[in-house]
């Protein structure tokens, strides 16, 4: 199996090589070349167990004989050492899939994981250090900064917008330290991204710096996140012969298309609806308007506060690279403010749970779908820990959710993030600057 961009221009690369260059040189991002289908023999033989067994099943078709493939069970089992639980809802038929159970309390913690022992794996003894550069909207940096904090040969620089995290998630950024740098960015998410793009694209700057991308742009960071969707599906047809869909809070849309993708794989997954903030770029754009990016505003839910959203790309891909057919593979629901706050305070005392302001935009949608006469089977994915938003959640709540162990463990560190403009000479001047490595 190789790899392509999402824009033609590049030369085609094993799914190894497609990890370890993150952004495609045209500035595409890497899609199978053909998406493998998995008859119904197929689905029957994954097995129904731990969540590291299934991810290496549905994984194992599109890493092909790359040398990955040897040691894949490996690697899934190193990512997925938490349990990933389907949880009923308290007072309905319905679900929450539990995606906080990792080191930073959210879903990007897997995929994380499995990209930084697959990159540790690849990596020769002699090779140079290499940088590891992520942008961040709350989440993804920790998760990022966690799973490769201490890893020999790497480093990572994590660029997140200064004030338009949770202060929970800005402590989390700062508080690795040794081979993990935090930049508070004086501008948004999407200046973030677009800065971690610049550099990924400077062909002059990885020559002398060797770059490395863990947002969702790299596969790595993308395709595990298939494992959950396609575990607690197959579990939900073996049980009850109908199909699960799912409702996924998303910004960036990595984690919706990864259910997409193992959908068209072949996996028994329902429908998929996307829960948004008030950003409108995508409710915009499925409402029949044409995809343009906007500039992010600030919400409750931060971690989705995106404009852009890079894996717009791979949507389109999946449609053929027809925008009418991509708005045929998803729904998409826009929450504003005043309705996370009301899901988060109603939650409570209606499903005796504390949600994150992005998980209560999934619970939002459900909340409409039923309303609507929807009566098929719904998971909503909670994709982080309410801990991580006291400060929105905290007031909404009569007790303040416990923060998990590892989590609060990482909170006691002292934390430090230097402050930089929107500027890509300024971090340019940083990535070639020596800074601790382990």
């Amino acid at each position: 199996m190789r790899f392509v961009s999402t824009r033609g221009a590049s030369p085609a690369l094993p799914f190894g090589a497609a990890l370890g260059a993150g952004l495609a040189p045209d500035g595409g991002l890497y899609v199978p070349e053909r998406l493998p289908r998995l008859d119904a023999r197929d689905v029957e033989a994954i097995p129904d167990g731990r969540l590291a067994d299934t991810l290496a099943a549905v994984l194992r078709p599109l890493l092909g004989n790359d040398p990955l493939a040897a040691r894949l069970d490996a690697l899934c089992a190193e990512a997925a050492s938490f349990e990933v639980p389907l949880v009923p809802l308290r007072g309905s038929g319905d679900h929450l899939l539990e995606l906080f159970h990792g080191p930073t309390a959210a879903f990007k913690d897997l995929a994380a994981r499995f990209l930084a022992a697959s990159l540790s794996s690849l990596r020769a003894p002699d090779a140079p250090v290499q940088t590891v550069l992520v942008a961040t909207s709350g989440d993804t940096g920790a998760a990022v900064g966690a799973a490769f904090h201490g890893r020999e040969g790497f480093r990572v620089l994590i660029l997140y917008p200064d004030g338009k995290v949770s202060p929970a998630q800005a402590h989390s950024l700062g508080a690795f330290g040794g081979n993990v740098r935090a930049l508070r960015v004086a501008g948004s998410f999407d200046d973030c991204q677009r800065l971690a793009k610049q550099a990924l694209g400077d062909a002059a700057l990885r020559a002398e710096v060797p770059l490395l991308t863990a947002n969702s742009i790299s596969l790595g960071r993308l395709l595990p996140q298939m494992g959950y969707y396609a575990m607690h599906a197959l579990r939900f047809q073996r049980r009850h012969g109908r199909p699960l869909g799912f409702i996924v809070p998303s910004g960036n849309l990595g984690n919706a298309v990864a259910a997409l993708i193992a959908r068209a794989m072949g996996l028994p997954i329902g429908e998929v609806v996307l829960a948004t903030n008030a950003n409108p770029t995508l409710s915009a754009f499925f409402d029949g308007a044409p995809y343009r990016g906007r500039d992010a505003i600030p919400t409750l839910a931060n971690a989705m506060d995106v404009g852009a959203p890079s894996n717009v790309e791979r949507l389109f891909w999946l449609a053929g690279g027809d925008e009418a057919a991509a708005r045929g593979l998803i729904r998409v629901q826009r929450i504003d403010d005043a309705r996370i706050r009301a899901t988060v305070a109603a939650a409570e005392a209606r499903h005796g749970i504390a949600p994150c302001p992005h998980t209560a935009c999934g619970l939002a949608v459900l909340e409409d779908l039923r309303a609507a006469g929807d009566t098929r089977d719904w998971a909503v994915a909670a994709t982080a820990h309410a801990s991580k938003f006291l400060d929105v959640v905290g007031p909404l709540l009569s007790s303040t959710p416990a923060v998990p162990a590892a989590f609060a463990a990482l909170l006691a560190k002292p934390a430090h993030a230097d402050a930089m403009a929107v500027d890509g000479a300024a971090l340019a001047e940083v990535l070639r600057a020596d800074w601790a490595t382990p």
